[in-house]
């Protein structure tokens, strides 16, 4: 296990990053005493999938239209 005061941290991180990446615990402390443990992030096991929402949702056929009142205020006109 490596343990790093915050000084050293910031002067080795790459190290540190390197030794937490191999496996290895490395935590940071303040005094001595231990505040964080540096880890690596594990992906996720499972891809994402779409069309949890299908048949769920509604959209207007003129969702896109566009909006003149919108577009006045855009142009500087009074609505």
């Amino acid at each position: 296990m490596e343990i790093a005061n915050i000084h050293q941290a910031k002067a080795q991180l790459s190290r540190l990053i390197e030794l937490a990446l191999a496996g290895e615990e490395v935590q940071i402390a303040r005094s001595g005493e231990p505040l964080v443990r540096l880890v690596p992030i594990q992906p996720d096991a499972q891809p994402r999938q779409g069309g949890q929402l299908k048949g769920q949702v509604w959209m207007s056929p003129d969702f896109d239209a566009p909006d003149p009142e919108v577009e006045a205020l855009f142009d500087g006109e009074e609505a």
